[in-house]
C-alpha cells in the first residue's frame, strides 16, 4: 500500500464509535505512511518534522493550518525552533479514523514539497 490513495481522498464528517479504526486497520494505514507512529494508548498518530531553523518550521505549520481547514480536519500542533510535533485523532469517534491517515498523508506531501 502506498500514500497516494489516501493523499487523493478527503475527509468525511464521522460521529461515532462505528467509524473508529481496530489497531489492525490503523496499523495496516501506518505502513503507508512516511515516519508516522502511534502515540500512547493508540489514541493518536504522530509525526516529528525537522527543519532547519524556526522560520521554516513556522511556514510548514501555517501550510498544514491551511490544508487542515480545506480538510475540516485539524491536527494538535507542537511548535519549536527546527521542529513541528503534528498529531491527529477523531474526537468524534474517540480514536483514529481514516480522517487521520488521510491527513498524515497529505501531511507528509506537503512536507515533501
Amino acid at each position: 500500500m502506498t500514500a497516494t490513495p489516501l493523499r487523493e481522498q478527503h475527509c468525511q464528517p464521522l460521529k461515532g464509535k462505528q467509524h473508529q479504526l481496530t489497531l489492525a486497520h490503523a496499523r495496516e494505514l501506518l505502513s503507508a505512511l512516511d515516519a508516522w507512529e502511534l502515540g500512547p494508548g493508540n489514541a493518536d498518530i504522530r509525526r516529528q518534522f525537522r527543519f532547519p531553523d524556526f522560520l521554516h518550521a513556522l511556514a510548514f505549520v501555517n501550510a498544514l493550518g491551511y490544508v487542515a481547514e480545506r480538510e475540516n480536519h485539524h491536527p494538535d500542533l507542537e511548535l519549536g525552533w527546527g521542529r513541528c510535533l503534528v498529531r491527529f485523532s477523531t474526537h468524534d469517534v474517540g480514536g483514529l479514523s481514516m480522517n487521520d491517515f488521510i491527513c498524515a498523508a497529505k501531511t507528509d506531501a506537503l512536507h515533501k514539497g
